[in-house]
């Protein structure tokens, strides 16, 4: 009979998740939630049935019973949280970005190499069951070569808790490039075969965050804290093989909705990956959408192929994933915390470009 992986959160806002991903694994339990905010850790306590509770990440760390943690946390805690976590022997699952530069993610991967343990990153897009199905398109040779590819997340009004931590350079690492542009870039490189990246040309824009416009539903503005991050982001990548992505990401822009995609690009066919919004913005009027692009005796065909979509996004299947890796070694780990490496790179080099107005090798 396998193991019961005894886990613990830190953070209550979305590891919420995390605790549902868990308590729906039938060879798992959350044993512990840390919050800084006793109110918080207290209502998320009673509501799930969780029976420790601490306000101090390191207290549950004396819990020798604890199997895995799970860093829900704002961008700039991710790596002395997680080296923490790693460094006492805890299997660490993290959300995404991995940390706010390359640098403080090697720090994290190689603590995690030296304790012995697994490190995953919640790519959540990556266990949605659309990419699943189109990941069995590519894997097969389906669509061929994949040589080009479009990804992106743009939307129309949705700066996040303007003032707070996500519009802190210091605290978030950027603007959307590194809150929503990851989501993306992860997905359809790993649908493209995680492919080596070698050189980046990016812009970045503040046209709206600077005026308080164009502001999303998330979190109350404090017109006394800071915007110095990006609204816009856009970036043309290539990788060793000549594969190419152009990637896009928005807070704030003049488009008609919030739109995001992921479009691959074969010799034998191309495939599309996308969420429409309604013109609002409104999670409940977005309509998922997997497309295949092809030829049929000599003539073009698109076909949509059904799948029942995910209400969690993934989020839960991702969080089982990481304990069928921690219950069996034999499980290959679908989105390992070296993937989330590279991305950094990727985003490190975006930044650079930007700022440089040049193209930025990446080494």
């Amino acid at each position: 009979m396998a193991k019961t992986i005894k886990a613990a959160i830190i953070g209550a806002g979305i590891g919420k998740y995390h605790i549902e991903g868990y308590q729906a694994h039938d060879n798992a339990e959350v044993a512990a939630l840390v919050d800084v905010n006793a109110d918080a850790l207290k209502e998320t306590c009673a509501e799930y049935d969780i029976p420790k509770g601490y306000t101090d990440y390191k207290e549950m760390l004396k819990d020798d019973d604890i199997d895995c943690v799970s860093v829900c946390v704002p961008n700039k805690l991710h790596a002395p949280l997680a080296i923490d976590c790693l460094k006492a022997g805890k299997n660490v699952l993290t959300e995404k970005p991995l940390a706010r530069d390359a640098k403080e993610g090697a720090k994290m991967v190689k603590a995690a190499e030296d304790a012995g343990v697994k490190f995953m990153v919640q790519f959540n897009n990556r266990y949605r069951p659309e990419a699943t199905l189109l990941k069995e398109y590519v894997d097969n040779d389906e669509l061929g070569n994949l040589y080009f590819a479009r990804c992106g997340w743009i939307r129309r009004n949705g700066i996040p808790g303007w003032g707070g931590w996500f519009t802190d350079k210091d605290m978030a690492g950027g603007g959307p490039l590194i809150d929503l542009a990851v989501h993306m870039l992860d997905l359809t490189m790993w649908l493209m075969g995680n492919p080596e990246p070698t050189c980046v040309l990016a812009s970045t824009y503040s046209a709206f965050g600077p005026k308080m416009e164009a502001l999303g539903p998330w979190g109350t503005p404090n017109k006394k804290g800071k915007f110095n991050v990006e609204d816009m982001a856009v970036a043309m990548i290539k990788f060793a093989d000549g594969q190419t992505i152009s990637l896009e990401a928005s807070w704030a822009s003049r488009c008609k909705r919030e739109w995001v995609y992921s479009t691959l690009m074969g010799d034998k066919a191309g495939a599309s990956l996308e969420r429409v919004f309604g013109f609002d913005g409104d999670d409940d009027s977005s309509i998922d959408t997997l497309e295949v692009f092809t030829q049929e005796h000599g003539q073009p065909v698109n076909r949509e192929l059904i799948v029942e979509p995910d209400p969690a996004m993934g989020r839960h299947n991702a969080v089982m994933h990481f304990v069928d890796c921690l219950v069996d070694d034999k499980v290959e780990m679908i989105s390992p915390a070296t993937d989330g490496l590279r991305i950094m790179k990727i985003l490190d080099a975006a930044y650079k470009s930007a700022d440089t107005g040049k193209a930025v090798n990446i080494k």
